[in-house]
Order: structure tokens, then C-alpha cells, then sequence
């Protein structure tokens, strides 16, 4: 089997499988000789803001000068980008190794009368034999879906659980409620092991403080107003943290640490300050100087969240509730600037119509471009368009093929001007593959 044959594979996973539990999983990670044992493990979870939490995280570590790996989800652009060892992606040879074990193991389940993995526990469990193998001693697991029957659960021996911003989505499976969904993300929290978290949703908050009080891990509240920004330009933000910790003395005088990140949207800020504290948790274990500090979270890069491609082109995964207010934030801060155009798309199973009435309620764009993807979850660009009219904006386009949408879009920017491509990680997927092919 060659790598395009094991990566048909897996995508086609999900026709033959079903959830299993996390019992299944550890017995898996058993017979396959407990390789999560092998690295130390920070596990993260959350409604919005994971990935980029763990891409601050990692890239500390690595100008520490520790050897690290990376475990996201969704891919982008291609499968592998889900296991990065010291922030590159696997190559085709580590990919496929990884597989065949695990592909080997599942076949002798099937052959015992047991289940066969699913398509999230195979990467999983692939990228738990990848760590392994390539002697990494830290690993920054994001999880999948939720957090208490998540696949990444089957770790048990974390040596911290970071819990990001929560919000509605995914609500078939999590919940109705934030305080059900965060009672699903607090399930990653392990006895004894200090958990860090977004306190800013006070009910969500309330939930992860109880459950942490009843296995007796030490909780570290992070809020919004623990961070000072201090400029937000399209170069990114300075900031400094209501932190002690990161407070040096000059004579009589207390200076701030001040810390840059390179992106423009200023939710990043708070994942930022997330990563920051959990370094400072673990300081006794981790001795991180405050200038690598400074040096990890400037030299962070994560894909596809507020991400500058091209000059005043960036695109952000947005596809929520909770992401896209966040989007109209950032917006709402650069449009008094520079004339904006949007690139957007969504999928049927979002609430795409109030995505289009919230931005369109404290956004004035230029022009707006629709374009549809997400194969059979896909929504008629011309059906977009039409609601982004109906929601007041006079000047719209729309493309059914994403190639012709970008170039549409990207000519409707100008020289002056901002271009946002928002809406769904597949748009964002697609518009950085049509970057790789044709800049």
C-alpha cells in the first residue's frame, strides 16, 4: 500500500466504522506499546481558539530548544499537516510507516471480532506511534470533538489540560447549553494535574472550577482583562500581562514584559496569554527564560486563523457563532483604515444566514465575493449573495468555482484595501492550495 492508497484509506473510515470508546482506545495505545507513554503531554481543548493555543505553546518549546510535536485537526491543504514534529509537517515516508502499524493493529481487531478504529482514533493513534518514533519529549495534543470521550483522552498522564474559549457549536453532539459543552471540554481534566482555562464565559468558568475541585487539580484562571494591548497593526499586536510574573524592577520603577504576536485579530491575544500561563505553571518543570518567551510567541505561525497569505489578503476559518464575532472585531477594528472586501462561503450544517446578518450589521464592505464548498454540505454562492443583498450590502459578486472567486475578490481589494476570506476551514484549505499552486 503506497501513501495516496493509505490516505484513501482513511477517508474512507468513516463508511465502515462507528464511535468507540475510550476503552477501545487504550487498548489500542496498549498493543501498540503505550507510545503516548514516551512523551511528556499538554493536553488541549475547547470551542474556538485550541489550535492556535497549541501553536504558542509549541513554538516556545522549540525555541527552549526542546524537541516537540504537534497534534491538530482539521488538516488544511493536505493530511499531514496533523503531525508536526518541531513545526514542520510529517513527510510522505512517516506518514505511511505510521499507518501500516496502525492498519496492522486494526486489521487483528476486525480479525478478534472487535471494532475497527475510527477516522479520528487511526490519526490518533498514528500520531501517538510518529511522537514516539521520533523521540519528542513534549507533545501539544489539541483535541478532536469535545474532550471527555475524545479519542485524545486516552492519554492519562497529562502534565497540564488548557481549556480555550467555549461557545455553542457542535451542539448534536456536546450539548444545548455552555455550561453542557464545557462540562464535555472539562473531561480532559486528570487528578492532580493543574488545568488552565479561558474564564471569561463566567458560566462556563463556574463548570470547569467545580470539576477541577472535585479530582483536586490546581485551576489558573486566565481572563481578558489579565492582558494590556498596547498597539494593533497589520504587522500584529503588542501586549503585556497583569502579571507579577512577568514584571521586572528597575530602581523604583515596575516594567512590563511586552509581547508580540503576528497576527492582527485580538482574540489571539488571549491565546497567547493562555500559552504564557501555562509555562508559568509549569515553570518548575519548564525553565523558560521571559526574552524565549518573547521570541516563541512572536515566531508563532498557525495556519488558516487570521493568517496573512498574501499582502492585505487574510483568511480565518471563522465558522461559528463564537469565530465569526470575532472576525467582526478584528474587521471593526482595521475598517476605519482601509476599504475591506469579503470572500465568503459556509456549509449547510451553520447557521450561515445569521453569520451574514452579524457581519453584515457592523461591517460596510467594498464589495463582497461568495463562493460555495464543502462538497455535499455545500451552499449555492448564488444563494449567499443573495442573503448578504437581503442583509443590506449593495455591491455583490459570486463565483461557484473558488479560483475564479478569489481572483474576483482579490481584483475587488485594490491597491488600497483589505481583503478578508472567511466563513469555513474547507475555504480556507482551498484558497491555500490555490496559493501554493499558483504564487
Amino acid at each position: 500500500m503506497n501513501y495516496e492508497e493509505a490516505v484513501a484509506y482513511i477517508e474512507e473510515t468513516p463508511k465502515f466504522t462507528k464511535k468507540n470508546s475510550l476503552e477501545h482506545t487504550k487498548e489500542c495505545l496498549r498493543r501498540l506499546g503505550s507510545p503516548e507513554k514516551k512523551f511528556k503531554v499538554i493536553h488541549v481543548a475547547g470551542t474556538n481558539g485550541k489550535g492556535s493555543t497549541c501553536a504558542f505553546l509549541t513554538s516556545i518549546l522549540r525555541e527552549a530548544g526542546y524537541s516537540c510535536g504537534l497534534f491538530t485537526s482539521p488538516h488544511l491543504v493536505k493530511i499531514n499537516e496533523r503531525f508536526q514534529i518541531n513545526e514542520v509537517s510529517i513527510d510522505d515516508d512517516t506518514f505511511l510507516a505510521a499507518f501500516k502499524k496502525v492498519k496492522a493493529l486494526s486489521d487483528e481487531l476486525v480479525a478478534e471480532g472487535s471494532y475497527h478504529p475510527t477516522y479520528f482514533e487511526m490519526l490518533f493513534l498514528m500520531g501517538m506511534v510518529i511522537f514516539a518514533d521520533a523521540g519528542v519529549e513534549y507533545l501539544t495534543l489539541e483535541t478532536g470533538l469535545g474532550g471527555r470521550l475524545d479519542a485524545t483522552t486516552a492519554v492519562e498522564d497529562p502534565i497540564a489540560c488548557v481549556i480555550t474559549s467555549i461557545s455553542l457549536d457542535h451542539m448534536q453532539y456536546l450539548g444545548n447549553t455552555v455550561e453542557e459543552i464545557a462540562g464535555e471540554k472539562a473531561g480532559i481534566i486528570v487528578p492532580g494535574v493543574p488545568v488552565i482555562y479561558d474564564g471569561n464565559d463566567r458560566a462556563a468558568a463556574e463548570v470547569i472550577r467545580k470539576r477541577a475541585a472535585e479530582l483536586n487539580s490546581p485551576a489558573y484562571e486566565v481572563v481578558r482583562q489579565d492582558a494590556n494591548v498596547l498597539g494593533n497593526t497589520r504587522e500584529g499586536i503588542d501586549f503585556s500581562l497583569n502579571n507579577g510574573y512577568y514584571e521586572k524592577k528597575s530602581g523604583i520603577r515596575h516594567e512590563k514584559t511586552t509581547f508580540h504576536i503576528p497576527f492582527i485579530a485580538r482574540y489571539q491575544v488571549m491565546n497567547a496569554s493562555l500559552a504564557l500561563k501555562t509555562m508559568e505553571v509549569l515553570g518548575d518543570m519548564l525553565t523558560v527564560p521571559v526574552n524565549i518567551l518573547q521570541e516563541g510567541i512572536a515566531r508563532t505561525r498557525w495556519q488558516g486563523r487570521m493568517e496573512t497569505i498574501l499582502p492585505g489578503v487574510i483568511v480565518d476559518g471563522a465558522h461559528n457563532e463564537d469565530g465569526i464575532c470575532k472576525f467582526v472585531e478584528t474587521a471593526a477594528h482595521f475598517q476605519e483604515e482601509y476599504p475591506l472586501t469579503l470572500l465568503f462561503s459556509a456549509v449547510n450544517d451553520k447557521d450561515y444566514v445569521d453569520m451574514i446578518r452579524t457581519i453584515c450589521d457592523k461591517i460596510r464592505f467594498r464589495h463582497v465575493v461568495t463562493t460555495q464548498v464543502g462538497g455535499y454540505r455545500e451552499v449555492p454562492a448564488e444563494e449567499l449573495a443573495q442573503i448578504f443583498k437581503d442583509a443590506g450590502c449593495a455591491s455583490t459578486a459570486f463565483s461557484e468555482d473558488i479560483g475564479e472567486a478569489f481572483s474576483m475578490a482579490r481584483a475587488s481589494k485594490g491597491e488600497d484595501g483589505l481583503l478578508f476570506c472567511v466563513g469555513s476551514l474547507y475555504l480556507v484549505g482551498e484558497i491555500k492550495a490555490l496559493i501554493n499552486v499558483s504564487d
